[in-house]
């Protein structure tokens, strides 16, 4: 599941996932979200958190995720991703360098920092 997190700007959308993700919840939660933000402003920025309840996330999901990524490339601002797990930390990281954003990777524990960085300036 993706729960759309509420208190952030309107130029960034903030999500945090819970147990197994599907293409279903990016359908209809994160790409809406998404959308919508795009059409009210040239650059959005992006917090998205796997929770400790966090069990995984199917294949189409991640295709999903991929084309929401891209699909909009030059129009990040900035991205906070807040993991724990390994192969999604490993995943932004190693994709880094094709992203023309300001992008962060932390671990939970780090995701007040997260938070304010994608909050400021």
């Amino acid at each position: 599941m993706i729960e759309q997190l509420e208190g952030y700007p309107d130029n960034t959308c903030a999500f945090v996932c819970h147990g197994h993700v599907t293409r279903q919840d990016y359908t209809s939660v994160l790409v809406p979200a998404v959308e919508a933000a795009l059409k009210n402003h040239d650059k959005v920025r992006l917090y998205y958190e796997t929770a400790p309840d966090f069990t995984g996330i199917d294949p189409t999901a991640v295709w999903q995720d991929t084309m929401v990524g891209m699909g909009h490339l030059f129009r990040w601002e900035r991205i906070a991703v807040v993991t724990d797990v390994d192969w999604i930390r490993n995943t932004f990281q190693f994709f880094s360098f094709l992203v023309p954003a300001q992008m962060k990777v932390v671990p939970l524990e780090r995701a007040d920092d997260a938070r304010q960085w994608i909050r400021a300036g």
